[in-house]
């Protein structure tokens, strides 16, 4: 789940234009999300350093025991282009979905974070974007809002069925092998057999052996076709 928000700055240019109307000598030239396009790329790496400090998740500043706490796993600020503007953007990860009251104490709280907390050091950052500098406003005393959008990431339908790959006219590398095996089964839910698959070709002392090892996971040439099953009448 992200949560989207306003960005806005403070620009002071290298070479000032003192008969601007919008340029304060104290606090720059204002700028919005439109403005801040231009400069994406140096806003996202200075938030990328700035919380690689201290893992970049705010939750872990949430001391109350609710259910809030319970449900979100972490909270990480970035930014993005929504559309024709650069936005603040928080990543929340979440066990359960949270319920609307929910939502608005989440927000609250990181309304604090960009206002008082993170947010207010990170503005005090200095960001150098060549023809000046910048300083970015995650929180702004009017107009601020947080706007919640749901990504839903579809996830692997479980299957306890080998998944097909061929052999013959591909890569012979083994670890090449096992990558493309491990690959298929983790793209089929089973990471768990991706994991035990690469333990015991990692341990096994041929590459024969390897290649049947890996041939257990995913059907290649080398798997064993299923006996069928004979009818009672047939037998002698």
């Amino acid at each position: 789940m992200k949560f989207y928000s306003p960005l806005t700055a403070d620009f002071f240019p290298n070479e000032p234009d003192y008969e601007d109307e919008f340029y304060d000598e104290y606090e720059g030239c204002p700028l919005d999300g439109h403005d801040l396009l231009q400069y994406a790329d140096a806003v996202d790496e200075a938030v990328k350093k700035d919380i690689a400090d201290f893992n970049g998740d705010l939750m872990q500043y949430y001391h109350e025991d609710d259910s809030v706490r319970s449900k979100v796993v972490s909270a990480v600020p970035s930014v993005k282009i929504c559309g024709n503007k650069l936005c603040g953007c928080l990543t929340v990860e979440l066990k359960e979905t949270l319920l609307d009251d929910e939502q608005t104490v989440l927000c609250n709280y990181i309304s604090g974070q960009y206002s008082d907390g993170w947010g207010e050091g990170f503005e005090q950052r200095e960001i150098d974007v060549g023809d000046g500098k910048l300083y970015v406003h995650f929180w702004q005393e009017d107009g601020f809002k947080m706007t919640p959008s749901f990504e839903k990431i579809p996830k692997p339908e479980k299957n306890s069925l080998r998944p097909k790959m061929q052999l013959i006219g591909q890569d012979g590398n083994i670890f090449a092998i096992m990558g493309r095996a491990s690959r298929l089964l983790k793209s089929s839910g089973q990471g768990d057999k991706a994991k035990e698959m690469r333990d015991r070709v990692m341990s096994c002392d041929s590459y024969q052996k390897a290649l049947n090892i890996i041939s257990e996971y995913v059907e290649t040439e080398l798997s064993p076709s299923p006996t069928p099953k004979r009818d009672r009448g047939d037998a002698r």
